[in-house]
């Protein structure tokens, strides 16, 4: 049995790997994604005061931290009993908008672009964010650049760092916004507008008037027919920072619909020996493998699975761009892999926008910051969409309110399950007998995982028996004396 692989993969947060292995005709015979590090942030959560965990577990990753934050902050305050007052809940969706527009930003630009302004089978050393630079020119190269920096500056502004961030206490938020501090996001916000418009005109032009590209995205080995997972308000329009968590099936009706407090009657998740990133299912359908279909118990959550859990947008112009990506792509609800893309920049549209909204909201500069402090409930989930998906934070405490248990259920985690099939499904579709595997079919493999923005620092929570270990013990000139080995 012959075996490739992939290692490391590229363009993600985290460090993964693909082993492919071929029958003797040359066929795929199995695939196995696996991420080789684990960081178990849950453990660490335990023993400390509930208070310091939405700074804590910002420090799970640096590409997502504000989720982390604005998730583990509606934890914290449901552990205490509290309900932010409307200027600090304003003003934390308001630091989020520009943590998605961030994020968002530079996932199309660096990690994604480079596949479809340059081609997924351009030299691996022109396939980045240097070569797209060549490519589209030093101007938008540099446009991109200063509004992912305005950006940051923002949710610094607002969260004390933007990466570090130390803005939300039990019931509310450290520090308000002047009449000053609202101008400037104001002016900004409207830069962001016209830069996420700008951005979707790039798609339109480089992706979507590619017949090739348009055709990979549609009728390539990407298509994964699962359930679809989203954040919802009051109308089932799409929201990043509050509502309910709705499932769709893969017709588009909804399985589901639930509050922080009720996801374990919905979710459960399953352990394999081979991966330290568990693989969560909806219970009440149960775990019957990795099978896609209306009979699996495997779902999306992801910028496509959001707009397809949704009824529409909250923002008029990420509204119009919704409903040209589902007429488009021949209605709801899209079960293509790569159409993901398509969907973060409808999302980007839809940041911008809701930045703008808040920022010109009268009780964005008020003075009302945080409830008062109550009684330790000692248990509380908090939920909020990371750009990558689903993000719960569930603490329990004691009655000093001291961490006893905790549990995430990342983004990346949900998707677990089907970046494992999108990854399969794509090497069964572009390794055949007589096919020589080079580095662009492997690339378009690894762009089945790309489209999921995948963070694997945050996602590595489960331990299936003992830790892989390998000592090496060298001389003085580098030889090799002796290797111990432990599977």
């Amino acid at each position: 049995m012959k075996r490739i692989t992939i290692d490391p993969i590229t363009r993600l947060e985290g460090h993964g790997k693909i082993e492919i292995f071929l029958d003797e005709e040359g066929e795929v015979k199995n695939v196995f994604f696996q991420v080789p590090e684990l960081r178990g942030f849950e453990k660490f959560c335990e023993g400390r005061p509930a208070e310091e965990l939405p700074s804590i577990t910002a420090k799970i990753c640096g590409v997502c931290p504000g989720c982390h934050h604005m998730a583990s902050g509606k934890a914290v305050d449901a552990v205490f009993g509290l309900v932010p007052p409307a200027t600090a809940r304003k003003l934390r969706e308001l630091f989020y908008m520009a943590h998605f527009i961030h994020s968002h930003t530079a996932h199309f630009y660096a990690l994604a672009a480079p596949d479809f302004v340059l081609g997924p089978g351009a030299p691996p050393e022109k396939r980045n964010i240097v070569g797209l630079i060549e490519r589209v020119g030093k101007e938008i190269g540099t446009e991109v650049i200063r509004q992912r920096r305005i950006a940051q500056e923002i949710q610094a502004l607002l969260g004390g760092h933007q990466t570090f961030v130390v803005m939300n206490i039990p019931g509310g938020v450290r520090r308000g916004l002047s009449e000053a501090e609202r101008d400037y996001v104001v002016e900004k916000a409207k830069g962001f507008v016209e830069f996420a418009q700008f951005t979707l005109k790039i798609f339109n032009d480089f992706v979507l008037g590619n017949k090739d590209y348009v055709d990979l995205i549609v009728n390539g080995p990407y298509k994964l027919t699962l359930h679809s997972m989203g954040l919802v308000d009051a109308d089932n329009r799409v929201n990043f920072y509050d509502g309910k968590v709705r499932v769709v099936d893969t017709h588009g009706n909804e399985l589901c619909k639930y509050g922080p407090d009720e996801y374990l009657e919905y979710v459960a998740e399953h352990v394999e020996p081979w991966s330290y990133l568990k693989f969560p299912y909806l219970k009440k359908i149960g775990w019957k493998g990795f099978i896609d279909g209306q009979d699996s118990g495997v779902y999306h959550a992801t910028p496509l699975s959001r707009l397809n859990a949704a009824d529409g947008m909250a923002t008029p112009l990420a509204q119009k761009e919704y409903e040209r990506m589902y007429s488009t792509l021949g209605g709801k609800p899209v079960h293509a892999t790569l159409a993901m893309h398509w969907a973060r920049l409808v999302e980007l549209l839809y940041s911008a926008e809701r930045c703008l909204e808040l920022a010109m909201d009268p009780d964005i500069t008020g003075s009302e910051l945080r409830a008062e402090p109550g009684p330790i409930v000692g248990e509380g989930v908090g939920i909020v969409e990371a750009q990558r998906g689903t993000l719960t934070h569930h603490y329990w405490t004691d009655k000093k309110g001291i961490i006893t248990k905790a549990n995430i259920i990342v983004g990346t985690t949900n998707n677990n399950a089907a970046i494992c099939m999108s990854i399969k499904k794509a090497s069964e579709g572009l390794i055949k007998k007589g096919i020589v595997v080079d580095q662009g079919i492997l690339n378009m493999i690894e762009m089945a995982f790309r489209a999921y923005d995948p963070c694997f620092s945050c996602a590595t929570h489960s331990l299936p028996g003992r830790m892989p270990f390998i000592l090496e013990i060298r001389d003085a000139n580098g030889g090799l004396l002796q290797k111990i080995k432990r599977d």
